[in-house]
């Protein structure tokens, strides 16, 4: 985003033009009154990345308009970054100009952040990356207290961990999360908060057991547990079986199991048209499954995840595309009205709008 845009004194009139936006679009569905959760104004981005602009001596943060993608504009400070963030930018940059084994052929920075004050920096290089980078990696991470990972084409040196480890607040219960660099993480920690605590909310009294598709990390599963009988979710990404996996054991939930395959795949062995070696310590026929919950990427939901989902009794729909959303209510709305119907501001002064969706079979 053009950090010009960023005001907060417009926010809460961006915030509302929003609301507007996806009010209209779901009229036809007649939803309940919108429930609209809000973002800090500043501060509230937990990771963010740079290119690193050399000119002469100098090096600058730098970021690209999409109307002028070779015209860089350079970052001195980053408002809707964590305090974290804003604190490291300076620091970091002051390190590499000082330090020519780490400024040479470096060309982007990537700051991972928590709320609980943990950082991780990735430095990323057109250069093969040697022991006297490493060593000078070293001093760099005693120096910021902040962990520094080296990246390099086929190469990732890691001095001390390649993750974080984030807590969460969530309707009065704490919950701990590995957040591994490179992997998927919800960027605005608090809205994630309120997101989870609304999902929370809205699964209470649930008979039965939960599927969840698209799990990533485990941000919602860990959360959800705690209303089912049993979990079974599902994820294609290796980086986010592994963490959720440790997310469970580090929050102590023993009623959750993890599928490693695509929601198309899983839909296909759930409806009996095919069986996966990946699922032979997994029983199908012992779930007795009510409530599903499915964050899919922007694309949205295949037709047959669609028809797999619409079985269910309760649907809960995060997206981050109001309009592929859009389309696959108009499919499930055949056998399910909207129950419960919000927004989350993850993304302020952009488009970008993250929405939810409790839908109850009829």
């Amino acid at each position: 985003m053009p950090l010009s845009n960023i005001n907060p004194d417009h926010y809460q009139q961006q915030l509302d033009a929003k609301a507007q936006r996806v009010s209209q679009l779901f009229s036809e569905f007649t939803p309940p009154a919108l429930e609209v959760y809000p973002s800090p104004p500043l501060h509230f981005r937990m990771r963010a990345e740079f290119k690193i602009w050399h000119k002469g001596e100098h090096s600058h943060y730098a970021m690209f308009k999409k109307e002028t993608p070779k015209q860089p504009q350079f970052i001195s400070d980053f408002p809707i970054g964590s305090k974290t963030i804003n604190q490291l930018m300076p620091e970091l940059m002051a390190a590499i100009k000082a330090e020519p084994l780490l400024r040479k052929r470096l060309f982007q920075v990537e700051f991972l952040t928590t709320l609980s004050g943990q950082s991780l920096i990735t430095l990323i290089y057109h250069k093969k990356l040697d022991e006297a980078w490493q060593s000078a990696a070293e001093l760099l991470q005693q120096q910021l207290g902040a962990g520094i990972i080296g990246r390099s084409k086929k190469q990732k040196l890691v001095l001390k961990d390649d993750y974080v480890t984030e807590t969460l607040d969530v309707s009065g219960q704490r919950f701990h999360f590995q957040q591994v660099e490179s992997g998927f993480t919800q960027p605005n920690a608090k809205v994630n908060e309120k997101m989870l605590g609304w999902a929370l909310q809205h699964s209470q009294n649930s008979p039965g057991d939960l599927l969840e598709l698209y799990c990533g990390n485990g941000n919602f599963t860990a959360v959800l547990a705690q209303n089912f009988d049993k979990v079974l979710a599902t994820e294609i990404a290796k980086t986010s079986v592994r963490s959720a996996e440790y997310n469970f054991k580090l929050n102590n939930i023993s009623n959750i199991k993890i599928a490693r395959m695509s929601s198309e795949e899983f839909s296909s062995a759930l409806m009996g048209e095919r069986e996966y070696r990946r699922l032979a310590d997994i029983d199908l026929t012992s779930y007795n499954i009510s409530t599903v919950l499915v964050d899919p990427p922007r694309a949205g939901l295949d037709d047959n995840t669609i028809k797999l989902i619409s079985q269910y009794s309760r649907i809960i729909y995060i997206s981050c595309n109001p309009n592929t959303l859009h389309d696959n209510i108009k499919q499930l709305s055949l056998t399910h009205d909207i129950a419960q119907f919000a927004i989350f501001d993850q993304f302020p002064y952009t488009d970008h709008i993250e929405s939810g969706l409790v839908l109850v079979k009829r």
